[in-house]
């Protein structure tokens, strides 16, 4: 086969498949904030909604009434960015259930257990695909970080 002939059907193959995920426009990205969760403290957004899929910025635990970050035990801090991350999604209309995947950066995996209790008290039934990986620092010394992807 010569390759003018394997690139035309390659091409009459991929052509359709990218159309078809529309590869041919620009996907829709629309911004999702709540004045309930501490402001974006960075050129980022809270969140982003692209089709029927909302990716949620990692929270860590401040305070968004005080601006404060929390510096209490790891489960307080669990706590509060379940919190931020609830108000990021209410935002969005939709709640924890409609989480599907998070990832969690902990400074201490020593930590993990503590953590894994509160995070379990967030997410009783289904719980979503997870990611967790001990990180040397947070911003503002956090001791966890979450991000989440939710769907409609």
């Amino acid at each position: 086969m010569n390759t003018k002939h394997c690139l035309g059907i390659a091409f009459a193959v991929l052509l359709p498949f990218g159309a078809a995920h529309g590869a041919a426009s620009t996907p829709q990205k629309e911004v999702v904030a709540s004045k309930d969760a501490p402001a974006a403290v960075g050129p980022y957004s809270q969140a982003i909604r692209s089709g029927g899929m909302v990716f949620l910025a990692g929270q860590i635990p401040i305070d968004p009434k005080t601006g404060q970050t929390n510096t209490g035990t790891i489960e307080e801090q669990t706590a509060q960015v379940f919190e931020n991350l609830k108000a990021v999604l209410a935002a969005a209309g939709m709640t924890l259930d409609n989480v599907v995947s998070t990832t969690v950066y902990v400074k201490d995996l020593n930590d993990f257990a503590k953590l894994n209790a509160v995070y379990a008290t967030y997410f009783k039934d289904k719980p979503p695909a997870r990611a967790t990986v001990q990180v040397q620092r947070l911003p503002k010394d956090a001791a966890v970080e979450i991000s989440a992807i939710a769907v409609h």
